[in-house]
């Protein structure tokens, strides 16, 4: 059985991650300082893949924490880093707290995989990381533009940073670049969970409907789009979970063909921020107060993937559409709303 640890496991993307992990009959140790995840979600996982993974309670910005984690834990097989700060409007409001969280906690991290002779590595990236990219579908071979925001940025550094890294060490690694992951596990026992005002549409779009928040914002109805509004590509967790494991298990039996790759995890459909709130108003049966306003610094007019390189090289597809991921976000706000 190969031990694998997964960095911020307890959040959005990470507890999805670990439950097909365990599903795939991976031991996993997860990581989580619980700065925007809750302790309750370690039983959720268990109630669904009846296994409790380890735990251990660490901010990666604390070094010699995470030596001592080094030190417990051996024969460990692969790490998947999920930690970090990820709101692209609080990054551009709080510069200095993302590079801090973003960079520091990574680079330590690779820092002790390396002195324990841990050579494989997934990173959470981002569709961000090509700003506003010049054509669209976006292949991995778009350059990066001028980060939009410190969150990019973070997300650029830090391939930078893992790239150099496999250049000059044994390190092998994939970093997934992330379109707009929604939705929940099937289960509804796990889903998206943000600490405070949701900083993402799908969340403000479930509270809305809820009656937890008034109204939601659309962030500009004037981008030179069909109707207006901002374009995204949205990629069910559950879809996207599983190309987390897809991955590790191809650097475990050595099928990278590089010692660094890069893949984006998206449907390559984009939508806009209208054609979300209609889809949502069909499978919830719920008409949703919105109002357009203006446009929010750091937000881009448009990004949906190329996926050509993840479906016939990783070997991965999107199985679920926007109306799943919709359907699952708003059973799992329903059951949020009992408790």
């Amino acid at each position: 059985m190969k031990r694998i640890v997964v960095t911020g496991g307890l959040g959005f993307i990470g507890s999805h991650t670990v439950v097909e992990l365990q599903n795939e009959g991976f031991e996993v140790i997860i990581i989580d300082d619980l700065s925007n995840s809750s302790i309750e979600v370690l039983e959720r996982i268990a109630s669904i893949t009846g296994i409790l993974p380890s735990y251990e309670e660490i901010d990666l910005k604390n070094q010699n924490a995470i030596q001592n984690f080094f030190k417990k834990y051996n024969n460990i097989d692969g790490v998947i880093h999920f930690a970090a700060s990820k709101a692209v409007g609080e990054s551009v409001e709080k510069p200095l707290k993302y590079y801090h969280n973003n960079i520091s906690s990574l680079v330590y991290l690779l820092e002790e995989m390396e002195a324990n002779h841990i050579d494989h590595f997934i990173f959470s990236s981002s569709c961000t990381v090509y700003g506003q990219a010049d054509e669209m579908p976006i292949t991995e071979s778009a350059p990066f533009k001028t980060a939009e925001s410190p969150y990019g940025n973070t997300k650029q550094i830090g391939e930078s940073i893992i790239m150099d890294t496999t250049i000059a060490s044994d390190l092998r690694a994939i970093s997934l670049r992330y379109f707009n992951p929604i939705g929940a596990h099937e289960s509804a026992k796990i889903g998206e969970l943000p600490v405070g005002i949701p900083q993402n549409l799908i969340p403000y779009v479930m509270q809305t409907a809820a009656g937890i928040r008034d109204q939601l914002s659309v962030y500009g109805g004037d981008y030179p789009t069909s109707d207006g509004t901002a374009v995204r590509d949205y990629i069910h967790v559950v879809d996207l979970a599983k190309a987390h494991t897809v991955a590790m298990s191809r650097l475990l039996k050595s099928r990278n063909k590089n010692s660094y790759e890069v893949f984006n995890i998206g449907t390559g459909k984009g939508s806009t921020v209208l054609e979300v709130i209609e889809a949502f108003e069909a499978v919830s049966n719920q008409k949703l107060n919105y109002k357009i306003v203006d446009r929010r610094d750091g937000d881009i007019i448009e990004a949906y993937a190329d996926t050509t390189l993840a479906n016939n090289d990783l070997g991965w597809r999107a199985q679920l559409s926007l109306k799943d991921g919709l359907a699952s976000a708003w059973k799992w706000q329903q059951l949020l709303v009992k408790k």
